[in-house]
Parts: structure tokens; C-alpha cells; sequence
């Protein structure tokens, strides 16, 4: 991708089935981009670049400011309650950068960072580093602790309403940590855990692996489902509003039941694959672009409602703005 761009629902006349999207802006970033958008409440729009570029530009599409890392930054941005910006690079290091663009603090680890950080309530900051440790840091950047695993850790966390840490390693296990940094449990699959997870709510939270498993998980680290997909791509699962599953399997999206069974799936153009990630609409229609560049807008049964080629090959999932704008 070496633009980004803001799409929404035309009247044209549809095509396969689909109406076209149509574009209302784009903005050449002279670079490619696997980073997701993030959108913070004013609108403003923050991504990063394969230069290590943090971009933040206005709704409008014209732009705010620059900050510079010093490598490649695939983490997706977190924006925090003050309008901080919290995000990897793999320079080792983890940024958080005021509205302003001017830097708050930095943080360096032993390896990339890839994982996109969490942040809890109280301001807290974690992610996972390639140096196969997993951080917490006060919202000033100081260390809190930091929890060591076999593995290296691309996973991005998800904090449940307890405040427990959940994250994989590329050593073959899902963590649940506790907000103190101790093991709560651990969960080994067959294959590294390259997903990040999704939790339904207090219920269960799920996860795949690169062992061809989509998994379901008890919040007390038993096996409540596994589901055989053969996928083997870094696609996290998402949840409707029905507690329908959203997941990319190889070149196909997939839905699969609250109970583990596969509703549907839908083949990408010309065996591309889905990568990234799912993005569930509030009506419950679902958003995702397959590696070839495609952009769909799809309904709850799979059915084509919306397409854009990107002229591109996508790698960052997309982002929905306050307007239903949609940013990719």
C-alpha cells in the first residue's frame, strides 16, 4: 500500500453483485504500509510505514505532522484517553508520541515490536517484543515488570475485564497473565501463535495458530472448542453482535459459530490470501481486504455488498471512523 484511503457507499451501479465503493480521498505516503489505521476521537488518522514513518493526518486527509522512528513500524497505533499515541517499531523500541507529534517517551527492548500495544484502564501499557518478553509499563514509560517466554512475541494482547493479560508466543502457547505480571495459566497448541485474541466478553476468548486451529478457550485456560480450518495466515478473529466468528483461513473468509461450527466461507480473487484481520460493522456487516488489494463489504451471510480494488497489495486491516468513513 503507498496511499491511504477513504472510502464510503456509492450509488453506482453494482458490480458482481456489489456496489463499488468510491474513493473520497487518498494520500500518497511514497511507501509501502502493513500498519492498521487507528482513529482517535477527533478523527485524527495515525499509521505507520515500512520507513518508520507515523503519519497523523486530519479527517480531511490533509496532513498534521511526521514522526519519525528509526525502522519499519508494523504495530497498529494505540491512542490513549489523552490523545497519546502508543506504538512498536522494529527499531526495539516502543514510542509514546503526544497529539502534537512531539515525543512523550521511548522505551527500548531486545528486538522488534511488532505486537500492538493494550492499553487498561489505569493507563497501563503492554505488548510483546521479538526478545521473547512481554512488557507492562506506567503510563510515563517506566517498566512495571516484564514476563519472559520460550518464544518470541508477535501477538498483539487483549485485556479482559478483570484485567487479565491474554497474548501468544511463537513458542507454541497462549498466556493469560495476571495484571501483576504473574502466569495465570498457559494453553499449548501445535504451532506458533502469530493471531491476537478476541474475547467474548466474560464468557470464552479465541485465538489461532498456526497448527491449521481456530481455538476457544474458557477464561479459566480450558478447552471449550477447536476448530480444524487448515489456515496457517496471521488473520485474528473478530465477533459480530450475533457471537458469530470472523476469521481469515488461506485465501477464504470465514464465519464460524459461538460453538465451533463453520457457517460459511468466501474465496478471495485469484488465491490471495487473507492476512489481516476483519473488521465487524455496528449494523454486523463485516469489512476486510484480502492480500491481492481487495476491499469487501460483506453481509452477515457472506453476501458481496460493497468492493474497491486498492491498486495494491493490502496488509494492515481497515479502520472505521466516527462517520462510517473507512480508512485502509
Amino acid at each position: 500500500i503507498t496511499s491511504l484511503t477513504w472510502l464510503a457507499l456509492s450509488p453506482l451501479p453494482p458490480a458482481w453483485g456489489a456496489n463499488v465503493l468510491t474513493n473520497e480521498w487518498t494520500v500518497a505516503i511514497h511507501d509501502g504500509s502493513d500498519s492498521a489505521p487507528a482513529v482517535a476521537p477527533d478523527g485524527t488518522i495515525y499509521f505507520g510505514t515500512f520507513a518508520g514513518r507515523l503519519w497523523a493526518l486530519n479527517p480531511d486527509g490533509s496532513r498534521k505532522w511526521i514522526f519519525r522512528a528509526q525502522n519499519e513500524i508494523r504495530s497498529a497505533p494505540a491512542v490513549g484517553p489523552d490523545g497519546t499515541v502508543y506504538f512498536g517499531s522494529r527499531d526495539r523500541k516502543v514510542y509514546a508520541v503526544r497529539a502534537n507529534g512531539k515525543k512523550r517517551w521511548e522505551f527500548p527492548t531486545g528486538g522488534w515490536v511488532d505486537s500492538s500495544p493494550a492499553l487498561a484502564n489505569d493507563g497501563t501499557v503492554y505488548f510483546g517484543s521479538w526478545d521473547k518478553n512481554f512488557y507492562a509499563l506506567n503510563a510515563d514509560g517506566q517498566k512495571q515488570w516484564q514476563f519472559s517466554t520460550p518464544g518470541e512475541i508477535g501477538s498483539s494482547p487483549a485485556i479482559g475485564t478483570d484485567g487479565a493479560i491474554y497474548f501468544g508466543s511463537h513458542d507454541k502457547k497462549f498466556y493469560a497473565l495476571a495484571p501483576d505480571g504473574h502466569k495465570k495459566w498457559e494453553f499449548a497448541t501445535a504451532g506458533p501463535i502469530l493471531s491476537s485474541p478476541a474475547l467474548n466478553r466474560d464468557q470464552c476468548l479465541y485465538f489461532t495458530s498456526v497448527d491449521g486451529c481456530l481455538y476457544a478457550l474458557n477464561l479459566d485456560g480450558s478447552l471449550r472448542w477447536r476448530l480444524r480450518t487448515g489456515g496457517i495466515t496471521e488473520s485474528s478473529p473478530v465477533i459480530g453482535p450475533d457471537g458469530t466468528i470472523y476469521v481469515g483461513v488461506l485465501d477464504s473468509l470465514w464465519a464460524v459459530s459461538s460453538d465451533g461450527k463453520k457457517k460459511w466461507m468466501r474465496v478471495g480473487e485469484f488465491n490471495y490470501l487473507f492476512d489481516t484481520s476483519p473488521v465487524v460493522l455496528a449494523g454486523g456487516s463485516i469489512c476486510c481486504v484480502s492480500s491481492y488489494g481487495m476491499l469487501w463489504y460483506a453481509n452477515t451471510e457472506g453476501g458481496l455488498q460493497g468492493m474497491y480494488y486498492l491498486y495494491g497489495y493490502g496488509g494492515g486491516s481497515p479502520a472505521i471512523g466516527p462517520t462510517g468513513a473507512i480508512y485502509v
